[in-house]
């Protein structure tokens, strides 16, 4: 039998844990960021930094991103990681998660359509917390909508015209 292309996530942050991710830590390593501006990977990685956090892009074939050293794999950062941000496939996240034990991250990020069950299960054994099928970015206005431009009626009095 094989793996199923589309796992629903078995566990997952909820809201309150996720405002505590964004609130309290700051270091993102972006795994699989892209050095182009289309990409959600660096839009995201872009919003992030914008918002303050320290974005250190992952990705052996870059060297750098948005202005930023860019690294071959977690292993290689020398200075500590607090969130583990995945833009790769559910196959890849396995060795990825690894990684993150090893190097002592306090979360792993799956993005939007990235779930691996038996790979956050092993996370949280490892008393790492873990995000599935979720877009940082998404979750930041989400979480703090006072951050994210309002619409005002002036602005939708503007179309009516």
């Amino acid at each position: 039998m094989t793996e199923p292309v589309c796992e629903f996530p078995a566990y997952n942050s909820t809201n309150d844990e996720i405002k505590e991710i964004l609130t309290n830590y700051k270091v993102i390593a972006v795994v699989g960021i892209s050095n182009k501006p289309d990409r959600d990977s660096f839009r995201v990685a872009s919003f992030l930094k914008e918002k303050g956090y320290k974005v250190i892009p992952v990705n052996p074939n870059h060297d750098t991103v948005l202005g930023e050293k860019c690294y071959p794999s977690l292993s290689s950062i020398p200075f500590p990681i607090d969130i583990v941000d995945v833009f790769r496939k559910h196959d890849a996240v396995p060795p990825i998660a690894d990684e993150a034990i090893k190097i002592g991250a306090k979360v792993v990020w799956m993005q939007i359509g990235v779930v691996n069950n038996q790979a956050a299960e092993k996370l949280i054994k490892n008393k790492i917390k873990v995000v599935m099928n979720k877009c940082m970015m998404i979750e930041y206005n989400t979480q703090f909508p006072e951050d994210f431009p309002q619409i005002t009626d002036e602005f939708c009095e503007a179309f009516e015209e």
